[in-house]
């Protein structure tokens, strides 16, 4: 064997491996280096000693200088107030703080490099052109906090009800049944009906429901069955996709059941939903889910329904204005609110109820009603109910001189009601309240088909009572039964 031979090849072998691996070097350093320079911000590399070993080619753009003949130098020598040396000697990274270089306060960093304990290096970086620049963006974002502060407040109020409970006033046994009623409600998630005239108070009881539930913190979205164009609803009940028709949001919207997830869907005026829509809201019950208009995929949503309405729906089924089965779905746990003139106890709470609340609004004093101001609201028929009652006593404040509320500052329709009624021969508010008790009671007869179980139950008093009540005034079984 030539061992000559085989040492030279060995020696050939190894040279061209050395050679690789340095050519392999020569490109890494190569990419470093690309990359060192084309990093956006200024960038500057010391030794311990505060010696500069590495400058970028950005950073000698902005000082006006050549960035190769920078190495070599001292710190102090190429930026004016470094602190590059003294970071190398404390050992204190210095994050984000400010530095003066060519007349401008300029953003920096100086972070320490560590090898065994000791720092061996200093990576300094100037992060931004010109600290005004930091400025502008902390505008920027303080303006986007305050647009995004003014969203939330939005949010917050489409989310929150005004009325619990305690909002609701009277003291007839009406409104206390009703209350009780309404409370039940509160403690589970079934679907509630409410039935009165208008200015009842139909809103004010399912706000009342939503604060006392278990979803109380997530959304109550109203919505006006009456306030809607015929060809929206299905847009605004459900929300559309993009290009789902001419004018539509390139992004979509969501619809108010979607909205209202976790939450509380109030829809008012139901009797006003058209019937082609009606099967739709049915499936939305029922099935907690639906499509987008222009959409193909389901939504699914969880939410609790409240509908209100001040129409005879019952008399609607039989027309066929409204469908059975979606009707059967709503009237879970009806709640039906008297009117004000059935019960006339209620009209003076009421008022003063109302008094402080426009007096916290105006700033105004308190005010007080006299005995004859009293007479007649009580013995006035209120159409519009409570809506109407906080109207009068508006317009009553409005030029009101002093704090007492008398019988001539009332509308005329009032003064007119007491002196051409017998209220003005002496007759007590007693007899006036009786009278209403009467009427109160044939309604309720009537609406019962003449049980009397039921009519008690509608008046919030005892069966027992009841028949007390049929025998002291009068009325007689033609009279249960008209």
């Amino acid at each position: 064997m030539n061992f000559s031979k085989a040492a030279g090849a060995e020696t050939t072998g190894t040279a061209l491996d050395l050679s690789a691996r340095c050519l392999e070097l020569e490109k890494q350093l190569e990419l470093y280096e690309l990359i060192f320079n084309n990093i956006h911000n200024g960038v500057m590399v010391t030794n311990a000693d505060g010696m500069v070993t590495l400058f970028n080619e950005p950073y000698g753009r902005f000082l006006g200088v050549d960035h190769k003949i920078q190495v070599g130098r001292h710190t102090t020598e190429v930026v004016e107030n470094t602190r590059m040396h003294i970071v190398a000697q404390t050992g204190v990274p210095e994050i984000n703080v400010s530095q003066r270089i060519k007349g401008q306060q300029m953003v920096v960093q100086r972070i320490p490099i560590q090898k065994n304990g000791k720092v061996i290096a200093v990576f300094g970086q100037v992060m931004f052109k010109d600290v005004r620049e930091v400025g502008r963006l902390a505008r920027r974002l303080s303006r986007l906090e305050q647009k995004v502060k003014v969203y939330e407040a939005e949010l917050s109020s489409l989310r929150s009800t005004r009325y619990t409970f305690e909002s609701i006033v009277g003291s007839s046994k009406a409104m206390s049944s009703l209350r009780k009623e309404a409370r039940q409600a509160a403690s589970n998630d079934l679907p509630v009906l409410i039935t009165g005239e208008s200015g009842t108070g139909k809103e004010l009881f399912a706000q009342a429901i939503h604060q006392a539930g278990k979803r109380s913190q997530e959304a109550f979205m109203r919505i006006n069955c009456a306030a809607i164009p015929k060809d929206l609803f299905e847009s605004e009940f459900f929300g559309y996709d993009k290009g789902a028709f001419t004018g539509a949001r390139d992004q979509g919207k969501p619809g108010k059941f979607e909205m209202a997830h976790g939450g509380t869907v109030f829809l008012d005026e139901i009797g006003e939903l058209p019937l082609e829509m009606q099967p739709k809201l049915l499936r939305v019950l029922e099935e907690k889910e639906f499509e987008r208009v222009g959409g193909t995929s389901l939504v699914k949503t969880d939410f609790r329904l409240i509908a209100a309405t001040n129409q005879n729906l019952e008399k609607m089924l039989v027309t066929g204005a409204f469908r059975k089965d979606l009707f059967y779905r709503l009237n879970v746990i009806p709640i039906e609110i008297p009117p004000l003139r059935e019960r006339p106890e209620d009209v003076i709470p009421l008022a003063y109820h109302l008094l402080g609340r426009i007096c916290g609004t105006t700033g105004r004093t308190r005010y007080c009603l006299t005995e004859e101001a009293q007479k007649a609201l009580c013995a006035y028929a209120w159409p519009g109910n409570a809506r109407e009652l906080c109207n009068v006593l508006e317009r009553v404040l409005a030029k009101l001189e002093g704090d007492k509320i008398h019988l001539n500052d009332l509308p005329c329709e009032f003064s007119g009601n007491i002196s051409h009624s017998s209220l003005l021969n002496n007759v007590s508010l007693h007899a006036a309240l009786a009278k209403a008790e009467k009427k109160a009671i044939l309604r309720a007869m009537k609406k019962a088909g003449n049980n009397k179980a039921q009519a008690a139950r509608m008046l919030g008093i005892h069966r027992t009572l009841l028949y007390k009540k049929l025998k002291k005034h009068n009325i007689s079984q033609e009279e249960q039964a008209d």
